[in-house]
């Protein structure tokens, strides 16, 4: 059985608990046990029993408290939280030099794939006008997701030293459309797990590639098997394909 411990008490901390307490290994057991949970009283970490893995879903503000319970532990870590500067994650690349730690801005195989299809079709169709749009509830902190921001890096590491670059919105008389930029756009509204969408625009024809989420269990799903698969890992620091499919 894996000890886990969780750093968030929103929606998908309490999601991945009750995911956890509720799933049993091929014999029957329970697979997980969760020996702790930190919602907004960060100094519970101090406390907090250790575990084999910690899973944080909270967001940038915590990333202090991560740290500590990490180093304190000695635990492995799979981060999902969005929004992280460069400076923030890399951190979290410092704590892969002493444990296993995996970060992803989406823990969906769907997302995964849509992630590869992307690159491939950036390769496939050159000189095509490429258009980000990501959707979520009206709750989300940050923009754009950390799934669109992956979907950029597919994109523009497929056109590898050719200069394409990101524009956020526009606005105003902003000109004939630069055919190195890639345009990114955020929407918020009720309760949208999450929407991404990836447009190639050419001359008479257009392809899209979407991605739906209709429930956040798809993320804790993949969470939770990232965690089991991250104990087998060497210290370092990985990404969800890394883990998944490598």
């Amino acid at each position: 059985m894996i000890s886990i411990a969780i750093m968030g008490a929103g929606r998908m901390g309490s999601l991945i608990r009750t995911t956890a307490e509720a799933a049993r290994g091929v014999d029957g057991e329970p697979a997980f046990e969760v020996v702790a949970q930190v919602g907004f009283d960060l100094a519970a970490v101090d406390d907090a029993p250790a575990a084999d893995v910690l899973i944080d879903f909270s967001n940038v503000a915590c990333l202090p408290a991560v740290v500590s319970y990490v180093r304190r532990c000695d635990c492995a870590l799979v981060s999902g939280t969005t929004g992280y500067t460069s400076e923030q994650l890399d951190e979290l690349r410092a704590l892969g030099a002493d444990v296993p730690v995996v970060w992803s801005g989406n823990y969906s195989i769907g997302v995964a794939a849509l992630r590869h299809l992307t690159a491939q079709a950036t390769r496939e169709l050159p000189g095509f006008d490429v258009e980000i749009v990501e959707t979520h509830h009206n709750q989300k902190a940050d923009a754009p997701s950390g799934t669109a921001a992956m979907l950029l890096d597919a994109v523009i590491d497929a056109h590898e030293g050719m200069g394409y670059h990101p524009v956020y919105g526009r606005e105003g008389m902003c000109g004939a459309r630069d055919e190195h930029e890639i345009g990114m756009h955020s929407l918020r509204g009720g309760t949208v797990a999450g929407v991404h969408t990836v447009s190639f625009f050419g001359t008479d024809e257009e392809v899209s590639l979407t991605h739906r989420a209709t429930n956040r269990q798809i993320f804790v799903n993949g969470a939770l098997a990232a965690a089991k698969r991250l104990l087998a890992r060497e210290a370092g620091f990985y990404t969800f394909d890394d883990i998944m499919f490598a």
